[in-house]
């Protein structure tokens, strides 16, 4: 399950910044919405109801937490 969830990871981050290009949505909620986005892939992904939506909670974490750190680490001003 550990490349499985890097590759949902990878996905909701993927998700989360095209919606972020359409500039549809203002940005204080962008970690909602891959949090939101990751429980809905994982759910879709796993049998377990129980089981997709922590891990789901994870993945859409995950993918803040990996958008956040690298944007900080490449773009300090």
């Amino acid at each position: 399950m550990t490349i499985e969830i890097g590759v949902l990871i990878a996905i909701t981050v993927g998700v989360v910044e095209v919606l972020k290009k359409a500039d549809k949505l203002p940005k204080k909620y962008i970690p909602l919405l891959a949090v939101i986005i990751g429980t809905l892939i994982t759910q879709i992904a796993s049998f377990d109801q129980l089981g997709g939506i922590v891990t789901g909670l994870i993945v859409g974490l995950s993918a803040i937490g990996l958008y956040s750190g690298s944007k900080s680490t490449f773009l300090k001003k």
